[in-house]
């Protein structure tokens, strides 16, 4: 998946990492919220970007912890993460919500289990949205956070917004 292999490759682009540690900045920086990624398929994925020599892993050993292997960006690796880059944001974009196979499968239901569901995604979207609010409002005055961080948890916001706002028709549609 060029999703994942980008993630993982922009993330060795900066530094020399640990599978672990790269899972544990995926989960820091909420990737899986926006992009489907787990933590099997990033040590899958990083076994794979091995195999094909676009990074190399280093085992090394640290004081008594157990040997752990650091990978690093080959020349062939930064060749790849320009072209999965210039790839991926030249195709079309295309937005992914796993609940809208509920809303196209919603008049199957009672009209009951129909405001079930809805509530239930309201009230998802109501937990997202307070998330985000909070997790921007403590990221804004650090420094550290990089500013394309900070413009995807605002891009999220604002869908979040734009749904909670959509959601607020559908009592009508149903």
């Amino acid at each position: 998946m060029a999703t994942i292999d980008l993630i993982v490759l922009g993330m060795l682009k900066t530094s020399a990492l640990s599978a672990y540690d790269i899972q544990k900045l995926v989960e820091y920086r909420n990737i899986s919220k926006w992009v489907k990624i787990s933590t099997p398929s990033i040590y899958k994925k990083v076994l794979q970007l091995e195999e094909k020599g676009l990074i190399k892993g280093t085992t090394i050993k640290e004081g008594k912890m157990p040997e752990k292997a650091i990978y690093t960006l080959t020349d062939t690796g930064e060749k790849e993460f320009e072209k999965l880059m210039l790839d991926i944001s030249s195709k079309p974009i295309h937005i992914f919500l796993d609940f809208n196979a509920v809303i196209v499968n919603i008049n199957n239901l009672s009209p009951d289990k129909q405001k079930k569901c809805l509530s239930d995604i309201k009230n998802n979207i109501e937990i997202l949205k307070a998330y985000l609010e909070d997790n921007i409002n403590s990221k804004e005055q650090k420094p550290e956070i990089p500013t394309a961080g900070m413009a995807v948890l605002q891009q999220q916001l604002i869908l979040v917004q734009a749904i909670e706002n959509w959601i607020a028709t559908l009592p009508n549609v149903f």
